[in-house]
């Protein structure tokens, strides 16, 4: 998800343009002269190439992929869900961080939604492979965690938790973690694919915890952790979670290289061709450019 949400920094300020062709449209007066769309358009392309061949690239794919595939508003609502309960109490930092408001991270959402449709199309897994997934597959855990840099500190933090002090108050006093510490140590839902961001022994340590549970400190190279579990989902039989495995197991499969070749496969088909000189290589491989290249070395 992060990485598409980085592309959307990217275009915020030109998708706007690249999405409305710009002309003679006056949009701003003055007793010097007027500014018109054109001559806007041009100023941003001078300044900006990089993202507005980005922003190109984001308004056609919506246009091609929609034509194909469909994305419903309840899918768009379920991932928004599933992005705010990852990020807890970060979600409203990470829309300013991005430059975003609700109402664009869930129309960016559903690009990311349709790419993902695209990609995983031509992506087959068994049953076996889906239900050996399954049985190693964890249930997404709520966890927070105070890191401290050494094991005399780390004690110090053991030892106010069994005498009652509060976890998130220690948190905010003693955690060095920049990302965690001001939220009471809180890192929001995490699900199995999201456990990989972790360092192992971190990892290891949430299977050996139940919900409600604090760790004995946990050492990595980043220092000495203290971990707990505060809400955990339940593993639902095979027969109901089938579906939805089956969906992670082919994104575990889409590598950026696949996603890519499938994306540039559907613009071929939809003959996209990019008309402004100054934003042909928006397309890479997939512009008109590209392919009279290719007719030429026939």
């Amino acid at each position: 998800m992060k990485k598409w949400i980085l592309s959307a920094s990217l275009v915020a300020g030109a998708v706007g343009l690249a999405g409305c062709g710009a002309g003679d449209d006056v949009v701003a007066t003055s007793k010097a002269g007027d500014v018109t769309q054109q001559e806007l358009y041009d100023s941003m392309k001078e300044k900006y190439s990089p993202q507005m061949e980005q922003a190109l690239q984001e308004v056609m794919y919506k246009k091609v992929l929609s034509e194909k595939y469909e994305v419903s508003d309840k899918e768009v609502d379920k991932e928004l869900k599933k992005a705010k309960e990852q990020l807890g109490p970060q979600y409203e930092a990470f829309l300013a961080q991005y430059n975003l408001d609700e109402k664009g991270f869930k129309d960016f959402l559903k690009l990311e939604l349709l790419r993902e449709k695209a990609a995983l199309s031509d992506i087959k897994v068994t049953d076996k492979e889906v239900k050996e997934y399954y049985d190693k597959w964890q249930p997404p855990m709520k966890i927070r965690h105070i890191l401290v840099e050494d094991e005399k500190k780390a004690k110090e933090v053991e030892d106010k938790l069994a005498k009652g002090e509060k976890f998130d108050a220690l948190a905010k006093e003693y955690s060095s973690d920049p990302g965690s510490a001001q939220n009471g140590g809180d890192l929001g839902w995490v699900d199995s694919q999201s456990r990989e961001q972790f360092v192992p022994e971190f990892s290891k340590a949430l299977d050996t915890l139940k919900k409600g549970e604090i760790s004995k400190p946990v050492k990595s190279d980043l220092g000495f952790h203290i971990i707990e579990i505060t809400d955990m989902k339940e593993k639902k039989p095979f027969k109901d979670m089938k579906a939805e495995l089956t969906k992670e197991l082919k994104q575990s499969k889409a590598d950026p290289e696949t996603i890519q070749k499938k994306l540039d496969k559907e613009l071929k088909a939809a003959d996209v061709k990019v008309k402004d000189e100054d934003l042909k290589g928006a397309f890479g491989g997939s512009s008109d450019s590209d392919k009279k290249s290719d007719k030429e070395e026939k």
